[in-house]
Formats: C-alpha cells, sequence, structure tokens
C-alpha cells in the first residue's frame, strides 16, 4: 500500500500575495552567461545589438521577471566605468574572482537593452569590495538622473539619453564570505553599506537597496552577520540578501530532496533575526529579504573549477553544470519554500540564467535548449498566481543523513480569487514507489480539473542535451481525478507536478 499525503486546502487561508518578482534571475560576467550566452554577434540568430533572439525568447518563456547584474563575486572587482562608452576604447580587465579576462564589450549600457528586451526588471549590483560610496553614487547618477550633471550627460552622449530608473540595487554580493575580492568582517561591511545607502538616497530617497546577508546557512557568522548589519543599516535598506545552493553529496538523494528544508530554515531563521532588531530599534518597517542567488549547484565538480596560473581566457566554459531530472525535482521544491514565504521573501534570482548553473544552454554559433530545471520554473512563473495559501498537511516522515527527519512530500498552492484559478505545486521525495496524494477542496465550491502535469524520469539521473532537450519534461499525470470536492493522485517517486483548476 503506498503511503498517503493528505491536504486541507481553504481560500481564507491566505499567507501573502504571489510577488511576480519571486521569479527573478542572474547574468553575471562569469563564464559563458554573457558572452555566447545572451551576447553573440555573430550567431544566426543576433539581432542589431548583438543580443542571441534564440536566448532572449526562452528568456521570456522561462517567465523571468527581474535579472540581477553584473554579479555576483566578479563585481567586487568590477569598474563600471570600464563597460560604457565606444566599445572599441574599452579596457579589458583580469576578473579575480573567477581568473578569466573581461573584454568588457558588454557593460551597462548594453544589458539595459537586453533588460528591454527580454522584459525584465534590472536588479544592478554595486562595488563595495574594492570600492565604496562615491562609485555607487557615480554608478546611479549615470544610470538614473536626468541630464544636466557629467554623468547624465555622459550616458546621453554614449546614446542614451533617458535615464533607466533602476530601483533595485545590491550593497556588493557576498561581503561575507573570504573568498569574495574585499571580504569585510560584519562591523567593517555594516558601516560601508550604511554610508553607501545614506548617499544614494540622498540622490534618490525612492531607491529599494539591499544590503548583503549570508552566503549561506552553514556560514559560522550566519545569524550574528544579520543582526550587526541591521542593527546598523536597518534604517537605509529595505532588504537583506540570502544565497544558498545545493547539490546531492555521495548519492544521498534523501538528503538531496529535501533541500527546501534548509532553504525553509535559511528564511525563517533571517526573517527572526530582522524582526529582533526590528523590536531592539523600536521600529515600523520590517526588513523583507531578496534571495537573490540559489539554485542546484555542483561546486567540487571540475566544471567549476577556474582556471589558474597564466591563463586568463575570455568566456570560458565554467559553472556548465548538465541538470538531471533529480535536479529539477529540488528546484521546483524550492519554488515552493520560496512562495510559501512570500510574507517576507521580496525578492528572488535564480543564479544564472544562461549557461552557468542555468536552465538555458547555447552553443557557441549554434543551438540553445531547455535543461531539466526549465521546466518547473517556467510552470511555476506562468502559473502561480493571486494568493499564496497556507495548507495543512499530513505527510509520512523519511529519514536521511543531512536533516534526521524530512517529509515524504511537499507542497504549496495559489489562488487567484479573480480568475477563479486555484494551483496546487507538490513534491514526492519518495525514492521509490508512488505517494497517494489526496486534496480536500470542499471550501472552494465547484472545480473542475483544467491540467496535471508531472516531471519525472524512470532514470533520476537522465538528462536533456541539444541533440535530445525533450527528454526530461513534464507529461500529463492521468492519476489524477476530482470528486465531490476531493482531488486525488498518484506522485510517482522524485517527481514535480503541478495540477491546476478552475472555479466551473
Amino acid at each position: 500500500m503506498s503511503p498517503t499525503v493528505t491536504i486541507t486546502l481553504d481560500p481564507a487561508f491566505r499567507i501573502a500575495p504571489v510577488r511576480p518578482r519571486t521569479f527573478g534571475s542572474f547574468v553575471e560576467h562569469l563564464g559563458r552567461c554573457v558572452y555566447t550566452g545572451i551576447h553573440e554577434p555573430d550567431h544566426p540568430t543576433a539581432d542589431e545589438d548583438g543580443f542571441r533572439t534564440d536566448v532572449l525568447e526562452l528568456t521570456r518563456e522561462l517567465g523571468v521577471t527581474s535579472v540581477r547584474y553584473p554579479g555576483g563575486n566578479f563585481v567586487s572587482g568590477y569598474k563600471w566605468e570600464d563597460g560604457v562608452g565606444p566599445v572599441e576604447e574599452r579596457p579589458a580587465r583580469h576578473d579575480l574572482a573567477w581568473h578569466t579576462t573581461d573584454p568588457n564589450t558588454v557593460g551597462l549600457d548594453e544589458f539595459m537593452a537586453w533588460a528591454k528586451k527580454a522584459g525584465v526588471e534590472p536588479m544592478y549590483a554595486v562595488n563595495l569590495g574594492t570600492r565604496g560610496v562615491a562609485e555607487a553614487v557615480d554608478v546611479l547618477q549615470y544610470a538614473n538622473a536626468p541630464q544636466g550633471i557629467a554623468l547624465s550627460d555622459q550616458r546621453a552622449a554614449n546614446g542614451h539619453p533617458e535615464g533607466y530608473g533602476i530601483r533595485m540595487w545590491c550593497l556588493g554580493n557576498e561581503m561575507d564570505g573570504p573568498w569574495q575580492t574585499g571580504h569585510k568582517t560584519p562591523e567593517e561591511y555594516a558601516r560601508l553599506a550604511t554610508e553607501t545607502a545614506r548617499a544614494m538616497r540622498q540622490e534618490d530617497p525612492d531607491l529599494e537597496l539591499i544590503a548583503c546577508g549570508s552566503s549561506s546557512s552553514s556560514m559560522e557568522t550566519f545569524g550574528a552577520w544579520e543582526n550587526i548589519v541591521l542593527t546598523e543599516a536597518y534604517d537605509f535598506v529595505d532588504m537583506i540578501s540570502a544565497h544558498a545552493y545545493y547539490a546531492e553529496h555521495d548519492g544521498d538523494q534523501g538528503s538531496f530532496l529535501a533541500s527546501a528544508q534548509d532553504m525553509d530554515y535559511f528564511i525563517e531563521s533571517v526573517v527572526a533575526t530582522a524582526d529582533h532588531v526590528r523590536a531592539k530599534l523600536k521600529r515600523e518597517k520590517r526588513i523583507h529579504i531578496s534571495f537573490d542567488e540559489w539554485n542546484v549547484w555542483y561546486q567540487k565538480r571540475a566544471e567549476s573549477r577556474p582556471p589558474s596560473g597564466d591563463d586568463w581566457p575570455v568566456a570560458p566554459v565554467l559553472l556548465e553544470d548538465h541538470y538531471t531530472a533529480i535536479d529539477a525535482v529540488v528546484v521546483g521544491n524550492l519554488l515552493i519554500s520560496l512562495l510559501r514565504h512570500s510574507d517576507r521573501v521580496a525578492s528572488a534570482s535564480l543564479a544564472q540564467l544562461v549557461n552557468v548553473i542555468a536552465p538555458i544552454m547555447t552553443e557557441p554559433g549554434g543551438r540553445a535548449w531547455k535543461q531539466t530545471t526549465f521546466h518547473p520554473f517556467a510552470l511555476t512563473a506562468r502559473h502561480a498566481s493571486g494568493e499564496v495559501l497556507r495548507l495543512a498537511i499530513d505527510v509520512p516522515t523519511y529519514e536521511n543523513a543531512r536533516f534526521g527527519q524530512s517529509d515524504l512530500a511537499d507542497s504549496v498552492a495559489t489562488w487567484d480569487e479573480e480568475s477563479g484559478e486555484l494551483t496546487i505545486f507538490a513534491v514526492s521525495r519518495a525514492t521509490e514507489g508512488d505517494l497517494d496524494l489526496a486534496v480536500d477542496l470542499s471550501a472552494f465550491g465547484d472545480l473542475e480539473l483544467v491540467e496535471a502535469l508531472t516531471l519525472h524520469h524512470e532514470d533520476p539521473y537522465a538528462r536533456n542535451s541539444a541533440d535530445a532537450p525533450d527528454t526530461v519534461a513534464p507529461q500529463a499525470n492521468d492519476t489524477v481525478a476530482l470528486e465531490g470536492g476531493k482531488l486525488t493522485a498518484a506522485l510517482p517517486a522524485i517527481s514535480w507536478s503541478i495540477l491546476r483548476l478552475k472555479r466551473a
């Protein structure tokens, strides 16, 4: 007999509205993300600005709403001025973070042109590793200020008379990490971030500013870092960042499938710390989370090892993980966690968009194709709407090495009262056999089943490729039935499902 997962849903049990910015992504000057990723002037599909239109089409299909740029570790040694003005006059620079050379062919103006074509909101990160307050204000004025001052006039002379109106700004990147160029103690970073934020708000008080939080929940400074930074910067920032990457280690599928358990812990710990600072400082506003780097990433594989020695290549193959069915299920579950915390996670960015630990892959001069992880992201971005619901779930548990005990399934639902659309997202963490799903929907009245799709493969390590791009893709789940306000389904082992219903 299969284990049973029982869920009860009610439209009154609401967490928060679905936030469009949950479905953000990330473009960094790393590996082939920019060069031969979004930008390849000699490609057959390239437009007049050198952007690959096949990648633009896939970006829109993915449902990306915002994109963080230009890094990442890259930004902590980046001089934004190198990437503006006549391309032939731009200097090539060594990137210390990834031991490569950046030709600066693509910079702020090119990225903003790409963002407009892609229909995404930009999130811009400033360098607080090797630079500081003055440079942050300079790039803000170049990007946003109306003509009439030196930097905005420089932008206009470069062909962009109107300001870009960038609202979201990251105050550095992973400054808690010893690997970061210009790594700071929490006290050093708190002071620098506060003074940078104060100056940027003098230029524009309506910006949304994001302080650096912890680079993972396993950092020794996790919790203490957020406390120190927010105690200093609370009045000047709107969000604090969180970064997390997950991978399967030594064949431990059970721990890997429960990765969202760590994301839940990460988010709830940062919320607790932020609210502690709020109480301590006696403030009314709440600090939200920008989970602006998250994904599956196999950091110990050879493809994640940067060049070394005298080798400083331009756009090498780097961090090009090829994702499997089980990776896609975990990505789908991480999205469930982000949605479940929509009351406090105001923004998130899947890292990254193209080639580098990415849902979209390209061949230089050739094809673009979808990795397995493309599908849960695209379907969640397309169909999560209205309000995120708090569900009651009764689910068996299983033992694993990392967490001890974890739920055998995870789920979240969204309800769009205006359109009458109810969408349930569910994962099975079982490594063998089906799970029986039973959902009580009687509180919604008459519903009809619109679509039921499940991403699953008999081989959890099956992958997509340019030659076989649909090896792992969602398929119709014909076990789903709806009768008398009760929905039933069989969820196969290691699977992610989307169940769409609508008011009859």
